[in-house]
């Protein structure tokens, strides 16, 4: 087990050090920051002096070892929009994102393993090829086209919901978070609904077709014929060897939830890192586009992990390999 993480562990540095060489090169490829930073009437000395300041006129492999360092700090430089540190611009949008993600990812996962479960034990009936039906629209369906009919529905026709922003914040500490106000989950049900959409057709289509799988093998037939009744099979036996690849996919779009909430939060005004990423492309806000992609890297490193962890927990047949070495 300890082998297993630190070989893990060891892949993520990796992993880590080529996202931050992608993004270091945009500092390279994407602009001069320092024309962002002292404006077009700049004379040839003030750029000269800038350069040198920021270390600009060192070796690459010197100034990729600095961003480096400072990146592991989660220090990203200035924002050229707005002239403000890039890690207190995501410390402040991170908070949102996360929240409308985690919203998101517990509606897909709650609602969708059932639905899945139930289409797959209920096939046939009228009820689970309404769910088909459903998940069909989900998979078609853009997400922008899904949150602007949302908004038109429950928030111009009915007026059930706010159509944009985040709501009433409670802060604690530097973390803010609109989850402990009724205001706050009123503005988060429609972005959240939506961002989870998508995720919540795609794993309900999983388990549905892996629960089918697991139900014609030879194992599932000899608990039956031992007598062992339906919900022992269902859940006991067939679900529990269903999730080992759904975990997979369920961690993955965790971390699409928070890498592409980007279309959600620009159609609802959420004040996240999708629309702060979208103002930093409009503007070619390097040092922003650099640290988002290296969070976004993070998260999925996490997740990955995390999987791998769980992997052990479910599968049993796992334990047993790593064991024996295999």
């Amino acid at each position: 087990m300890l082998a297993f993480v630190l070989r893990r562990l060891l892949q993520a540095v990796i992993v880590m050090i080529a996202v931050a060489f992608i993004a270091f090169m945009l500092f390279q490829y994407v602009g001069d920051p320092v024309v962002f930073l002292l404006g077009q009437d700049a004379t040839p000395a003030q750029i000269g002096q800038l350069h040198i300041d920021l270390g600009l006129d060192q070796p690459f492999f010197i100034q990729f070892w600095h961003f480096l360092v400072n990146a592991a700090q989660g220090e990203f430089g200035l924002s050229l929009r707005q002239g403000a540190k890039v890690s207190r611009l995501i410390g402040e949008r991170f908070p949102a994102t996360l929240e409308l993600a985690s919203v998101a990812g517990l509606l897909a996962v709650t609602l969708g393993i059932p639905m899945g479960v139930y289409a797959a034990l209920r096939r046939g009936t009228f009820m689970s090829q309404v769910f088909m039906t459903v998940s069909l629209l989900g998979v078609s369906l853009p997400t922008f086209l899904i949150g602007i009919l949302l908004i038109l529905l429950f928030a111009v026709v009915l007026g059930w919901f706010p159509s944009f922003g985040r709501g009433e914040v409670v802060k604690l500490g530097w973390w803010s978070s609109g989850l402990f106000t009724r205001d706050g989950w009123h503005h988060i049900v429609l972005p959240a609904v939506t961002l989870a959409i998508f995720q919540l057709t795609l794993i309900m289509r999983l388990v549905r077709a892996e629960m089918l799988e697991v139900l014609r093998t030879d194992y599932i037939k000899f608990g039956r014929a031992r007598g062992l009744s339906n919900r022992a099979i269902h859940f006991g036996h067939a679900l529990k060897n269903t999730l080992v690849p759904v975990i997979t996919i369920i961690g993955l779009q965790l971390g699409t939830l928070i890498a592409f909430s980007i279309i959600t939060e620009t159609v609802f005004q959420w004040p996240g890192m999708g629309l702060l990423f979208i103002q930093a492309v409009t503007f070619a806000d390097i040092p922003v586009m650099a640290a988002y992609l290296c969070l976004i890297a993070l998260i999925f490193v996490v997740i990955n992990l995390a999987v791998d962890l769980l992997y052990f927990a479910v599968d049993p047949r796992l334990r047993a390999g790593n064991a024996g070495g295999h």
